[in-house]
């Protein structure tokens, strides 16, 4: 079968590795080519890419009526600090790029979608004694956060009208090799410290990245949507995507010094120690998409720097 994946970055290559060795093809839509990125992650056969913003509904049904694909696979979007930049600009491309899509799996007749959310959706502020369930309150008072719930309150409704299987999935802080283009402070803190220590160089992290948080390697991540995309449709929308646990920063960095021993860090700023108090309960995918991470957070560093240290990671700033 063929899957449309829009943007063509960390989540979406991770996913498209599971589903080329599976035998299916993978059409990738994003509006800054990165062919050279995709071909260091995947090689030469299995997909393509054409040139198409989600801000463009007309270019996303063209290239679901070329492709006519069984699922569409939703990760374009900013993150972090890109839609702080401009609110106005993250809400094009964020909220109307998610309608669009959703307008685009029901003209094409695409009969499931699945979007890729974030565990940044839950209000982090409130009072957390357990595991954070997919009913936990959401709304986190932040502009990614935020745009992310609405995304998914725009899904919930578009799918109740029209019928399709939606199933989205709330990853932790993802990491594995990629551009970050969009915005992923997390993944590029991860992405320093793996390079610094390939490297022997010194990462220089911002304080507010040393902080404890819940991770979640890229490969799970990916074999996680290939189940949401393959699997009989779920009886619940929303799952939860992590490793189970927080890792507060020193522990991390233990954790990568492991793998990479030469590994040096500085710190830049004062560090406010109050990250993620609980981890992502994840018995839901566990249960229902049966995905639970093969990765530990040791395993995942190690994997990491053995593909980085394949790769010749293709350079691009951000506009």
């Amino acid at each position: 079968m063929t899957v449309l994946v829009t943007g063509a970055g960390l989540v979406g290559t991770a996913f498209a590795q599971c589903a080329i060795a599976r035998g299916d093809n993978v059409v990738f839509i994003d509006p800054e080519p990165r062919a050279d990125y995709l071909a260091v992650r995947l090689g030469a056969r299995g997909w393509r890419l054409e040139r198409g913003d989600v801000r463009d509904l007309p270019t996303l049904i063209a290239a679901a009526q070329k492709a006519r694909p069984s699922a569409i696979v939703h990760t374009a979007g900013l993150i972090g600090r890109r839609v702080d930049e401009s609110l106005a600009t993250a809400f094009e491309i964020n909220l109307r790029g998610t309608m669009n899509v959703a307008e685009t799996a029901r003209l094409a007749n695409v009969p499931r979608l699945v979007h890729i959310s974030t565990f940044g959706v839950y209000d982090w502020r409130r009072p957390m004694t357990a595991p954070i369930a997919e009913d936990f309150p959401r709304g986190p008072g932040r502009g990614y956060g935020n745009f992310k719930v609405a995304k998914e309150m725009i899904l919930e409704a578009h799918r109740r009208l029209h019928g399709y299987d939606l199933v989205a999935l709330r990853p932790a802080n993802v990491y594995g090799v990629g551009h970050f283009w969009s915005g992923s402070s997390g993944g590029a803190k991860m992405q320093a410290l793996v390079t610094a220590g390939v490297n022997g160089d010194t990462a220089r992290i911002p304080a507010a990245e040393a902080v404890p948080n819940e991770y979640v390697y890229a490969k799970d991540v990916g074999r996680a949507i290939d189940l949401a995309v393959t699997r009989p449709a779920p009886t619940g929308m929303f799952f939860n995507i992590g490793n189970g646990a927080v890792t507060p920063f020193p522990a991390l960095i233990e954790t990568v010094r492991k793998a990479l021993p030469a590994l040096t860090v500085e710190i830049d700023g004062k560090v406010d120690d109050t990250g993620r108090g609980q981890p992502l309960d994840i018995s839901a995918a566990r249960r229902e998409l049966g995905w639970e991470p093969a990765y530990s957070l040791e395993a995942g560093f190690a994997d990491y720097a053995k593909d980085l240290k394949a790769m010749v990671l293709p350079s691009r700033r951000a506009p």
